[in-house]
């Protein structure tokens, strides 16, 4: 299964992959047996996966652009698609102003990995301070003293480090930087957090995909992409200290502890940032990703997508899980299918 997710991974046509000159440029974006998505590539992975099983258990083939949560809210707030996806959840105040509804999928970690010769996997540690100041160019070797007191027994290379960042709209990149924002106060000051930032310094790549090909090309570089990219492409990733002062490795029980965190019933809209979750076992930089959905939309036509949703969430929980991702508890489900009802008449 995991090597058959790889080639489409690669190979995302083969999933019916579409440019934007193929999306429909009206809000009937739907048709009777195609649906057209586009946003975040944090959730491509396994979004590949659902839409492959969907289409043989159903014959509806699931076209989704994976161009970045940026783009894909500017796509449903154009009505050029049936659904976006977006790792930077809107508020409700957006929302409304939008006329869209949005609700999770399922839970993602992001993770830096590094490219180090003679450092492997889960060796380096490194804390939300540093990371910050790696970012912001004021760490600029590998065996600076800040990041060798992190890793005392680790022999780091004299080497300069480069940073790969996102060039397009990135939820993946909210979230990396509203972690960096809650934990210095400098880079909250000069750079913020947002799906866009003005990076101090480094190279960017277009997508988790875009940035992980940099990481493995050049050596000596540091970047940040959803954990199931780091799997699939075999990067070296870094361990984090968390809020709690923990050492913790990215993986599902860390990801779960910092969603056990978030109790959805208390917010409007799902509106919840996961970033720097207090618990010893928490991953410092986990987030949940959206599903934005128009509310004008002909009821026929979301009833299709949340039909597609609604498989999703019941059927497509073990292919998350293979790919690192945590699935949404029932409880949470439930308040998802009563969110429809109130906002989508469905």
């Amino acid at each position: 299964m995991l090597s058959a997710a790889l080639k489409r991974f690669y190979q995302p046509l083969a999933i019916g992959f579409i440019s934007s000159a193929m999306i429909l440029s009206t809000h009937a974006a739907v048709a009777a047996d195609t649906l057209t998505g586009a946003g975040g590539t944090a959730i491509y992975p396994v979004l590949s996966e659902w839409a492959a099983s969907y289409k043989k258990e159903t014959g509806t083939e699931v076209n989704y652009q994976s161009i970045g949560s940026g783009g894909g809210i500017k796509q449903i707030k154009s009505k050029t698609v049936a659904f976006a996806n977006s790792d930077k959840p809107l508020t409700p105040g957006e929302l409304n102003k939008s006329d869209l509804a949005q609700f999770p999928a399922v839970i993602i970690g992001i993770t830096p990995v590094v490219n180090l010769p003679g450092v492997k996997p889960g060796e380096m540690v490194l804390n939300g301070s540093v990371l910050a100041d790696i970012y912001l160019g004021k760490i600029t070797n590998w065996n600076s003293p800040a990041i060798h007191a992190l890793n005392p027994g680790l022999k780091l290379p004299d080497m300069a480090i480069s940073t790969v960042h996102r060039s397009d709209g990135s939820g993946t990149t909210f979230n990396f930087t509203n972690y960096l924002a809650k934990v210095s106060p400098e880079w909250k000051e000069k750079v913020g957090s947002d799906t866009s930032v003005s990076w101090p310094n480094g190279v960017g790549g277009k997508g988790n995909e875009g940035v992980a090909g940099f990481v493995k090309q050049l050596p000596g570089s540091i970047g940040y992409v959803e954990y199931a990219y780091t799997m699939e492409t075999k990067l070296v990733y870094t361990r984090m200290t968390n809020a709690d002062g923990k050492v913790v490795t990215p993986s599902m029980e860390s990801f779960q502890a910092a969603a056990g965190n978030a109790d959805f019933s208390k917010v409007s809209d799902f509106y919840l940032i996961l970033t720097n979750q207090p618990g010893a076992k928490s991953w410092p930089i986990t987030a949940a990703t959206y599903i934005l959905m128009r509310k004008d939309y002909p009821k026929a036509e979301n009833q299709k997508v949340l039909k597609f949703t609604k498989w999703f969430l019941e059927h497509g929980q073990a292919a998350a899980e293979k790919l690192a991702y945590v699935p949404l508890p029932r409880h949470t489900v439930s308040l998802i299918e009563g969110y429809w009802k109130k906002e989508l008449g469905i």
